[in-house]
């Protein structure tokens, strides 16, 4: 496993993170006009814009720049926010973690309702509870995010006032505001793609359901709780495991919809920022932080596989 992880790292995560860096460094360079102008706006005087030149490194040649950049990033430095008016590192150090709790408890919401729907649909295969699930499920997935967020901020934030429409509270400054804060964001995010984990859950406990060693469990007097949750879900969990890591990654994508419609002080409100403001060293951060994030989580799930099921291993 250890040998595995490391070749996961050396061989896939290394690749992929020059081919990002080379990416990102190259969006300063690719847009029309002198990058130098396009973030300080046309009012910037010569002695901000060669100021600006010195600071980024403009005036050297770009296979110079960009290897000074690598370096840069390989000691974590990742330049200064012309927008933030701070370093490129804080500026995500303050967004990311915000970020990663909307993705988590989302993901609580898209795993927990997902896989439980999908365990009834298959159990009750064919019932009336079987469609209505399957019915839930289509209409989830039918429903584009950003229509069920204002709708939720419509109804249950202004119509009820039961939860705050928009703003964030530090779980460390109040535990209970920042729950209030993030029920309606995560549910807009989880609920489409618990429909989608709840038809993979589904088939997939479809598949084992009618296999030899479920019908000689049952044969033997094996309670039915454990059947469903030992021998059926254990045995189904591979395919919902990677449909998983695929949700975890559009998640956190698609956090950028909920964080603009909430008032998330989030990485898609980061980001977003950058672009509007043309703040090329933050957007540069920004995307080589989020796919190392992506990265990461890929890796975990691949060692989860083997957790979950005893057949897959890796040499």
């Amino acid at each position: 496993m250890l040998s595995y992880i490391f070749r996961r790292l050396i061989f896939d995560m290394i690749p992929t993170l020059v081919i990002v860096a080379i990416v990102s460094f190259a969006l300063i360079h690719l847009t029309p006009g002198d990058p130098a102008v396009l973030m300080l706006g046309d009012t910037a005087t010569p002695a901000q814009i060669a100021a600006l030149h010195a600071q980024l490194g403009l005036n050297d040649p770009l296979p110079l720049q960009f290897w000074f950049w690598v370096v840069r990033v390989m000691h974590g430095d990742l330049g200064q926010s012309i927008f933030l008016h701070e370093s490129v590192v804080q500026g995500i150090a303050d967004h990311l973690p915000v970020t990663l709790e909307l993705t988590l408890f989302s993901t609580l919401i898209t795993v927990l309702l997902g896989i439980s729907s999908g365990i009834i649909s298959a159990i009750f295969r064919g019932t009336i509870l079987d469609k209505a699930m399957m019915a839930l499920a289509l209409l989830g997935l039918s429903i584009p995010e950003f229509y069920l967020g204002l709708l939720m901020a419509l109804v249950i934030g202004v119509k009820l006032q039961w939860l705050p429409v928009a703003g964030y509270t530090s779980f460390m400054d109040d535990p209970v505001a920042n729950l209030q804060s993030m029920i309606m964001p995560a549910l807009a995010l989880g609920l489409g793609q618990a429909a989608f984990v709840s038809r993979i859950t589904r088939s997939s406990m479809l598949e084992v359901k009618g296999l030899d060693f479920i019908r000689t469990a049952r044969a033997k007097g094996t309670p039915g709780g454990r059947v469903i949750l030992v021998h059926m879900l254990r045995n189904a969990m591979v395919p919902i495991v990677s449909t998983t890591a695929v949700v975890i990654s559009i998640l956190m994508g698609g956090a950028t919809i909920s964080e603009t419609i909430f008032g998330i002080p989030g990485m898609g409100q980061l980001i977003i920022s950058a672009v509007q403001n043309r703040d090329y060293p933050l957007l540069q951060g920004a995307v080589l932080v989020v796919v190392v994030v992506y990265v990461f989580i890929n890796l975990a799930v691949d060692v989860v596989y083997a957790l979950v099921d005893p057949r897959v291993r890796y040499s």
